[in-house]
């Protein structure tokens, strides 16, 4: 069954009274059903090393074979196979070793993964992007679609840039600016992220255009 992250007018309500200009945003894209990945954290963390700079099809493949040859994906299963066997899979000798070395530190208690579905977001994110293979991009992922966090903003993603700059018209969205706008929208960052996502597809009525300065190509 697919699981879509969970919200509903208690969080745009919120946000709309909070921001006139995200209000429109909100009322123009309307329900955003955004699917989640699985629950298991250690799982999602293995997907995630295996989907960087890949195509999402060529994931989808990786991620086949490595069922098939594992049965699941747990800490046990990538711990008892060879690097070999998970570079057969189809991914990289440095992608198998950072799998392969996270699963035992999880087996050897080295990396508690259970506690990190219990820190506040802050001490998760480092949690896990002190993790070979995963950075802070990766870790605050990891907090939206896998665990349901509900006040998740990255600074590091470059959509929600983008959309913040089609929602405000800002040319550029600085630190400063990013901060103010994070504190606006706790504690509902994640589902401020979902329409920032949505707005900078540029398919929304009303909102076609990036205001970014252009870039003129050298000759």
């Amino acid at each position: 069954m697919t699981r879509y992250f969970e919200y509903g007018d208690k969080e745009t309500e919120y946000l709309k009274s909070k921001d006139k200009k995200l209000a429109a945003a909100i009322d123009a894209v309307g329900h955003v059903y955004r699917e989640m990945e699985g629950d298991d954290l250690f799982a999602g963390v293995v997907h995630h090393i295996v989907g960087q700079q890949i195509s999402s099809a060529a994931l989808a493949t990786v991620w086949t074979r490595m069922l098939s040859i594992l049965g699941e994906v747990t800490p046990e299963t990538v711990s008892a196979a060879s690097e070999a066997e998970l570079q057969a899979c189809g991914i990289t000798f440095t992608k198998a070793g950072y799998i392969k070395g996270f699963a035992e530190k999880v087996v050897s208690g080295e990396f508690d993964i259970d506690a990190v579905e219990h820190m506040d977001d802050t001490e998760a994110i480092a949690a896990l992007s002190a993790l070979p293979g995963i950075g802070v991009w990766t870790a605050e992922m990891l907090l939206l679609f896998n665990l349901g966090r509900s006040d998740i903003l990255s600074f590091g993603d470059l959509a929600i840039h983008r959309g913040m700059r089609m929602v405000y018209h800002h040319r550029k969205v600085t630190r400063k600016m990013f901060e103010k706008y994070r504190h606006r929208y706790s504690p509902y960052g994640s589902v401020a992220s979902l329409y920032l996502w949505a707005i900078s597809h540029m398919d929304v009525p009303g909102y076609d255009r990036d205001y970014a300065p252009k870039t003129t190509k050298r000759r």
